[in-house]
């Protein structure tokens, strides 16, 4: 049988995908109450990580030991992910020995080819294309504050970078409207015209009547050369008090984090009420465990 696998928000069925987040929630609430829930019990988790980590990594690991599972952990030093050893037969042998993979690396053809080879599932806990753990994070989010957010407005700030194009999967997904504002030049590489996606340059047009701001750094890992030069070309699509000011009066704010204060996002915003970041940055647990439930227990 065919492994059920995680790569882009693509993969999961929008029925399916929907009934994620509502179990998620669900999740949430039996942790909140201190309900013990086990079905991961005597399986181990592989944690692939070739680009550094905080909330992926914490979320999986915890979330494996809420439900009685295992993690390993393997940096770029413990593997021969993408030197020496072909990927295809890393992922040959470690899917002979574990029950579940994330890999998070630089380049999204690696995970297609680990996965082509792979017996077990594999998640893709980030790309240079995309992100789609943080999206579950996201949807749960809004979800839990301002119910479905299919038909309302989202709207995207910033770089076009793996979080935009996760965000435009998630458009098709969720069957929200996405209005994308990014320097000229920058476009993302999802982006297709005649699909309802709105692309400018302009952040006030994107920020009009939306429902949800979004933004991420300006420099993701890997562009620390550009960071100087990208702070100047970014600057007018610094999400502050007056882009919030032309959105709906019930907008809420969220970012991926870490984030740049000062940058991409002003402190008054970070803070603000309007702002959601840290029940995000938790919801990464919950999504992830819901995401791990689906991809592995039977009849989820």
């Amino acid at each position: 049988m065919k492994n059920k696998n995680f790569i882009t928000l693509l993969d999961i069925q929008k029925k399916d995908l929907n009934n994620l987040i509502l179990r998620a929630i669900e999740l949430k609430k039996m942790t909140q109450d201190n309900i013990v829930y086990t079905p991961l019990q005597n399986k181990t988790l592989a944690l692939i990580f070739d680009k550094s980590s905080t909330r992926t990594r914490v979320s999986f690991e915890v979330g494996m030991t809420h439900f009685g599972g295992n993690t390993l952990f393997l940096s770029p030093r413990d593997t021969q992910l993408g030197r020496g050893e072909p990927i295809e037969d890393t992922a040959k042998v470690i899917s002979s020995m574990v029950d579940c993979i994330v890999i998070r690396t630089h380049d999204h053809d690696n995970v297609l080819k680990f996965c082509s080879k792979s017996t077990v599932p594999v998640i893709n806990g980030l790309t240079d294309l995309v992100h789609p753990c943080q999206l579950l994070a996201d949807m749960m989010t809004f979800m839990e504050i301002n119910g479905d957010i299919a038909g309302k407005k989202v709207a995207w700030i910033g770089d076009a970078n793996n979080m935009c194009n996760s965000y435009i999967n998630a458009s098709k997904q969720f069957d929200f409207h996405l209005s994308i504002a990014t320097p000229k030049n920058y476009t993302p590489s999802l982006f297709k015209e005649n699909e309802g996606i709105i692309l400018t340059h302009d952040p006030l047009i994107a920020a009009k009547d939306a429902d949800l701001i979004v933004t991420d750094v300006w420099a993701s890992m890997g562009q620390e050369d550009e960071e100087e030069e990208r702070k100047k070309i970014f600057k007018p699509l610094q999400v502050n008090e007056k882009i919030m000011s032309v959105a709906n009066k019930n907008v809420i704010f969220m970012h991926c984090l870490p984030a740049h204060r000062g940058e991409e996002v002003t402190s008054e915003v970070l803070d603000s009420k309007s702002s959601v970041v840290w029940q995000e940055a938790e919801n990464r647990l919950h999504a992830q465990k819901a995401l791990l439930e689906y991809l592995l227990v039977k009849n989820i």
